[in-house]
């Protein structure tokens, strides 16, 4: 290995991600989109193609994907959970009809097998929670009426996706059907008992890892994030989903104490991770799939929508915040990308990368710029701004 070659590479890929996220922010838009496009342009067919640093930037991006869905699992509590679950069932049923039904139907219409069309209807079902976190944080969203019901729903897709990925990594797997069927059986008893932990014994845990000596309790932290993903990983489960189950194991102080140490890390090897997963794509594959992509994301992105608005008018919420609520919605990130990544890896349809790819791109740059035109509608407070992502 060419350490200087290396190094050169590693530099000019995280000053050129740095420039992005200073333009997502001034824009005011997530900067998922544009680490998506730069991963076009340096990867398989780009301008410059990366070669030395591929290898180093793919382990990155496993981390990135770990340490995203652990920082999205400290958003919640067990407690958030429950009543998540409890006020967002109604909505949760019709959004899954309508979001992964779409999808699914398209995968059959495409002919990509029936496994291939529960990949496409993962792709499509679950919002972005960390783009609609950082755009109700920065319009000052946060005390909206319809508030309460988004992050209801946006806590069911995510324990539906704690659910979908076992089975969904069973299945690609293949082999005999009682082969399958034990995976999957492991698979959710495994998952099922890590969240039983974490919402019963999360002040424990909690309690646990807290120090004030920060060194400490970030290596702590960080070892526990790793090994439960290890585990999950051997058990068939994927490691985000592991790590998200342990973010949602810790609350009270350790959970603001981790999340103000761990986002520094978290928001550059995510940046690593949505890059990465386009570097395979070539560009050259984005025009046979671009009508595909822009019809999915029109169709989806009206169901996405009508269920924001269904939800929010369920909750007597105004015409108003009934927009507001299906705007939010519509972006897509970082579960799309993890469900494609693995449809991928498994060899499945080989347009299933660049149409991913396209797909996301169209509706977390969609999604950001229709909420941004509703901004007048609820008047924003003021709010620290966070980091891009």
């Amino acid at each position: 290995m060419d350490k200087g070659q290396l190094f050169l590479e590693l530099g000019a890929l995280a000053l050129g991600l740095s420039v992005l996220a200073r333009m997502s922010r001034r824009a005011g838009l997530s900067a998922v989109p544009l680490y998506v496009l730069f991963g076009l342009a340096f990867g398989e067919g780009g301008l410059v193609p990366v070669i030395t640093a591929e290898e180093f930037l793919r382990v990155g991006a496993e981390l990135g994907v770990v340490l995203l869905l652990f920082m999205l699992g400290l958003d919640y509590d067990g407690e958030e959970l429950l009543q998540g679950l409890r006020d967002a069932w109604r909505s949760s049923v019709l959004d899954a009809g309508l979001n992964f039904g779409a999808g699914f139907v398209a995968g059959l219409l495409l002919q990509l097998g029936w496994v291939g069309a529960l990949v496409l209807g993962g792709i499509t079902y679950a919002s972005s929670s960390g783009i609609v976190s950082k755009l109700r944080s920065d319009l000052g969203w946060k005390r909206a009426p319809e508030g309460p019901g988004v992050v209801a729903l946006l806590i069911t897709e995510d324990l539906a996706m704690v659910l979908y990925l076992p089975l969904l990594g069973a299945l690609l797997l293949g082999g005999a059907l009682v082969d399958q069927a034990t995976a999957v059986l492991a698979a959710l008893v495994v998952a099922g008992v890590v969240l039983f932990v974490a919402v019963r014994f999360g002040n424990r845990i909690s309690r646990a890892i807290f120090t004030d000596h920060a060194e400490a309790m970030l290596l702590g932290v960080f070892g526990l994030m790793l090994l439960v993903a290890g585990v999950a990983e051997r058990f068939e489960i994927s490691a985000a989903v592991g790590a998200f189950l342990v973010g949602i194991a810790i609350n009270g102080h350790a959970q603001t104490a981790i999340r103000q140490q761990l986002r520094p890390m978290r928001d550059l090897f995510a940046a690593i991770f949505f890059t990465v997963f386009s570097l395979a794509v070539d560009p050259r594959d984005i025009p046979p799939v671009l009508a595909v992509a822009l019809g999915l994301a029109l169709v989806t992105g009206a169901t996405k929508y009508a269920t924001g608005m269904w939800l929010a008018h369920r909750r007597g919420v105004d015409a108003d915040g009934q927009r507001r609520a299906g705007a939010i919605l519509l972006a897509r990130g970082e579960f799309s990308i993890v469900v494609a990544e693995l449809g991928v890896a498994s060899g499945l349809d080989q347009r299933l990368a660049p149409l991913a790819v396209t797909y996301v791109l169209l509706l977390t740059l969609a999604g950001p710029l229709l909420v941004r035109r509703l901004r007048h509608t609820y008047p924003p407070t003021p709010v620290s701004r966070i980091s891009p992502g």
